[in-house]
Order: C-alpha cells, then structure tokens, then sequence
C-alpha cells in the first residue's frame, strides 16, 4: 500500500509540473501587524490585486462534451495566474475555501474534505504547488477554511456528515471539533514539493476563518483561539460576512485582521462603509477590503483612489480567471454580475468590452502600483507559448503566454522553415472551450509542420515549439455562430445570442433558431461529415439533416444524438446536445439542418473534401 501511494504521488507529480519559475523569491520575513499596518520586515505591505477563486481548485471546466466543471488545476495554470497577478502589480491574491463532499457528488468530483477526519490527497498536492509557486514568483496568499454558502460545499456539508443542518455548524461540539481536524490537517500538513509545514510557510500572508460566514461571534472567538494555538506564526482574518465591521473583531486579541465585502451598485455607497470602518479599525487593526466588483470602470477608480488616500491596507477585486492548459481560458459568468460581467482575464481582450475589461486593467496596474509608492513599468513581450499536439489543422490550439493580447501562427513544409505567416493577431478568448484556429489554407495531401509566436504591445515572444507533421486528408468549415457569414440561406426565425452565457457552458455566441427553423450551407467542396452542437432550454427536439448536389433537391441522412446532460446544476444548466452524421452521398455540396424545437446552435463543423 505504502508503495502504491508513492507511485500514485510520483504520477500526480509529473501531472503537475516541476518546472520552476526562471526567478525564485524567497521570503524573507512572515508578514506581522503594528496597529492598523500590515507589515513586511521593517516595511508596509500595501495591496491592490484579485480574488483567484480557482487557483487551487477549478469549477469551470465546461467544455460542451464534459459533464463534470470540477477539476485540479497544473502547473502551468497555476503559473500562470500568478505571473498574471505579478504583472499587474499585485503581491497579494485571496484564494476560495476548501471544498467539502457534497451529498449529490459524484466520484469524478475532487473535493478535498470527504469526511470528518478524512482528506483528498489529490487535491491537497494542488495547493502544495500553489504554495510552491507562490512562494517562487513572489505571490502572498490569503486562504479562508470553509464557505458560508454550498457552492463547493461548506458548513451545510460539515453538518450533513452528521445529519445536521447547516445552522448546527456555529454550536454543535462534535461539528466544531470535525472542523478543528481539518484545521489541524491544514496547519500541519507537510508540502510534498517544498518539504514546507503550512504553518511555517512564509507564502501565506493569513489565513481567514471562512469565506462570508453568519457567524456568531463566540465560533469566531473559539476557532480564533484553536488557530492561534496551533499557528504562531502567520495572521488571522475574521471572515465574517459584513460590509460594516463588528466592534468584538476588532478588540479580540486572537484575530488580527478585519475586512469586508462590497456588491453595493453605487461606489459612493461603498466608501460610505469603509469610512466607517477606517475609523473604527484605525491605530487598532489592520483591514482591506476583501471582495468588491459588479461595478464600472470609473466607479472602481472612485473605491480604489479611496482605499490608496485613506491608507487602508488593500482591495481586492472579484476576480480574476487564468489560461486553461487545454487551451484558451477558464471563463466564469458572474451570477450577481448582471448578465453581464464576468471574471476578469489579463492582460484584458474586446470579449470583455462590455464591461470595459482592457481599460479596466490599465487602471489596475496603475493603482497597484501606487499603492506600493512605485511608478508603473513598461511592460515586456510574452513568454514562449506551448503549441499543443495537432491531429486536425481544423484543431490547432496552445497554452498561451501570461501577458499576452495576440498570437501569430506560423506554417513550413519542412522541420527547418522557412516559416509563412498564416494567422495574424488571433486571440485565445475569442471562443470558450473550443480549438483556437482552424488552418483552412492547406493543400489535401499535402503535410505542414505548425509554431506560433504570442503577441502584446511590447512585441513578439521566441516562436513555440515546432508540432508536425500533420496530414491532410480533409477539409473544414467551422461555424462559432458570431455572425451569419457562413449560412447561405435560412428559414424561419433565428438570431445571434450571446446572453445567458453560463446557462451555455460559456459560450459567448450561439444561433438562436425557433421550432421549425432551418440553415444551409454551402460548401466549395464534397460533403463527408457534419457536427451541430446545440442546447436545447426545456425539451430536447430531434435535428434533421440533409444534403444536396445542387441547393434545390434534397436527401435525408441519418444523424446521431448525444446528450451530454447531467443536470441543471447550480447555474440552470441547458440541455448540451450533440448532433453527427456521416454524408455517404456522393457529390453533396449542400447540407440543410432543420430543428423541431426551439434550440441554440453553438457550433457546427463540416468536413468536406475536393
């Protein structure tokens, strides 16, 4: 047994990543308190930077055929959030809670407490590489124990391992002493990658005793005091759920921290509160505001000029997303953000205009480094992005560079160039979830080797790795159903949706088409396969296929229907349905796709040949 669990952790390892950083910083000093300062060594430690809910656990994994959003984040994931944070100034990110088994999970779901006592060592190797990276790119870590709320599962779930309600979590003995062991756990663990114990791990600034917790102070009090006598060594911020600070926080002894959250619409209402509270914590306790967001650009100006002049310790904005390692990003439609806003992705991209996202960021980086006394650098070209295996030039995908706004793509017959530039300024959040470009420029039979370089205003990175050759045996069209460009004709009622992305597994850009609608599509070439990605919003409906030589008579094919439901979940989850058909028909040019109820089309892909 012994040896298997070495092997399963020697696996998860090399899953993981062990490549360091090119430059370590390694702390000095843990950081300390004097009066209402946050202090590191003989200097103030001032913030301005993010809330990374997914640093160290991923909700949002929803590519259109996963069922399960839950995964561990890598390497270079975690890197990249963090380079992410250092490039915008900020020294400081807060991460979410620990996630607790949910009675509805399933085994595919990676929480980390699974029951009382009891812990996943996958996920808890996760936060050992956050650490570890953390503590190599310079990045101070804010880490709340448990959730108020069951997004992730929280104290409802502590409780319910003892078939208790969620309320019982504040005062029920063998509860509290269920959740010591898990602090207990946490403070003591071992780093399996730095050799590190919790406790003495100069990373974490704080730890925070929940995320928005209706606790009663006397829980707040006693866990206070069991942290303290198990952790000398690192803060403790009171996570009590408030906008206006509660008086016992600030005078007991064991907490060292006070902060609060702010989701008013009006940023004039915000700083009303935090004069209120800069007054009640001054020369007595550190606070920084923990989580602020859902408002324009102009109105965070207004909170962050405020936190800056009124030496309050920090801000941090909800929240920053980082590059998925399967390409792209991670996405996050913010339940309380209108329908509008979502998390944050750096260095900031036209998919965010509607909430500002390239302004907003320039306005970060500036304030976060005025809040430390600096002037605010240039910034430098990108690393070298990571080209990802290619099966299909219809497929081409990499991981991306921390910084970067664009990628030029790049293509050669031979290993040794020369290289053609075949895609310019292609951005790596223009789809969710998807293959980030299509090379529809090849030659059928012939084989191409790929690289590409990433792209920000201070130039070009070193070109990536070299993948090929790739054979070409076909061509195809893909259709992300941005605008109507590639339809030839349509019938009925149908229209370009982006609202209610989350409901979509993110996908910004969907073909709204009524019962009974239809589309065309005409193709340079003869049809062999077609694939319509759909979401049906109640009852599933059947697609109909056919193709045609001519645009005029048409034949019917048959398709097949895969259903990749698995419930409406937390966000009221559409029905994702997969639709694919093989064209045996000889000579096909044209293929008309017809529902029966309403549905939005997500994406098609035809394949087609000379």
């Amino acid at each position: 047994m012994k040896n298997m669990r070495h092997l399963f952790l020697m696996i998860l390892f090399l899953i993981l990543g062990n490549n360091q950083p090119g430059i370590t910083e390694e702390f000095e000093n843990f950081i300390t308190c004097s009066k209402d300062k946050l202090m590191d060594g003989n200097k103030k430690l001032r913030f301005i930077s993010f809330n990374i809910p997914n640093l160290h656990y991923i909700e949002d994994n929803v590519p259109f055929e996963e069922k399960n959003p839950w995964r561990l984040p890598n390497a270079f994931e975690i890197t990249d959030a963090l380079k992410s944070i250092k490039q915008v100034g900020g020294q400081v990110a807060r991460i979410y809670t620990l996630s607790v088994l949910k009675t509805d999970d399933n085994e595919d779901i990676p929480r980390h407490i699974l029951e009382p006592g009891k812990f996943n060592e996958s996920a808890f190797i996760a936060l050992d590489k956050v650490l570890q990276l953390a503590n190599d790119l310079g990045i101070r870590l804010i880490i709340p124990f448990v959730d108020n709320w069951s997004w992730w599962g929280g104290r409802a779930e502590y409780a319910a391992f003892r078939g208790k309600t969620k309320d019982n979590f504040w005062t029920d003995r063998q509860i509290m002493d269920d959740f010591k062991k898990t602090i207990h756990f946490v403070l003591n663990r071992i780093n399996t990658f730095t050799g590190i114990k919790y406790k003495d791990d100069k990373a974490i600034l704080a730890w925070e005793t929940g995320n928005e917790l209706e606790s009663p102070f006397s829980w707040t009090s006693e866990i206070a005091l069991y942290i303290k006598s198990q952790d000398q060594n690192h803060l403790l911020i009171d996570g009590f759920h408030t906008s206006a600070l509660r008086r016992e926080s600030i005078d007991d002894p064991n907490i060292d921290i006070v902060t609060t959250h702010h989701y008013q619409k009006d940023s004039q209402q915000i700083i009303k509160y935090l004069k209120e509270n800069v007054k009640m914590c001054r020369d007595k306790k550190p606070y920084f505001v923990g989580e602020f967001g859902f408002i324009d650009t102009p109105s965070i100006k207004n909170v962050l000029d405020f936190i800056i002049e009124n030496n309050i310790c920090g801000g941090l904005l909800w929240s920053l997303r980082f590059r998925n390692r399967d390409g792209g990003f991670y996405w996050h439609s913010e339940p309380y953000g209108g329908d509008l806003f979502k998390a944050y992705l750096w260095p900031g991209f036209a998919t965010g205009a509607p909430y500002d996202e390239i302004n907003f960021f320039q306005l970060m980086r500036n304030k976060a480094y005025q809040i430390r006394g600096l002037k605010t650098p240039k910034i430098t070209t990108p690393d070298i992005p990571t080209l990802l295996p290619i099966e299909n030039v219809a497929a081409i995908s990499w991981q991306g560079s921390a910084g970067a706004c664009f990628y030029n793509v790049e293509r050669a017959i031979k290993l040794t160039g020369p290289w053609e530039l075949i895609g310019q300024n292609i951005s790596d959040t223009k789809v969710q979830y998807r293959p980030l470009y299509n090379d529809n420029t090849v030659e059928i039979g012939k084989k191409y080797y790929y690289r590409i370089l990433a792209k920000n205003g201070a130039g070009l990175s070193q070109p990536s790795n070299v993948v090929g050759p790739v054979h070409i045996s076909h061509y195809t069209l893909i259709d992300e159903m941005d605008d109507f460009s590639n339809i030839y004709s349509s019938r009925g009622l149908i229209s370009i949706e982006s609202s209610q992305a989350r409901k979509a597994k993110e996908d910004l850009h969907r073909l709204k088409c009524e019962k009974n609608s239809s589309i065309v599509y005409k193709l340079p070439g003869k049809i062999s396969s077609c694939k319509i990605y759909t979401f049906f919003i109640d009852e599933v409906g059947a697609c109909h296929m056919s193709v045609s030589p001519d645009g005029v008579n048409f034949v019917s094919i048959k398709n097949d229907q895969k259903i990749y439901y698995s419930g409406a979940g937390e966000y009221n989850y559409w029905k994702p349905v997969k639709f694919t058909a093989t064209v045996e028909n000889d000579k096909m040019y044209y293929i008309k796709i017809d529902l029966n109820k309403p549905a939005q089309i997500s994406r098609i892909e035809i394949s087609y040949g000379k």
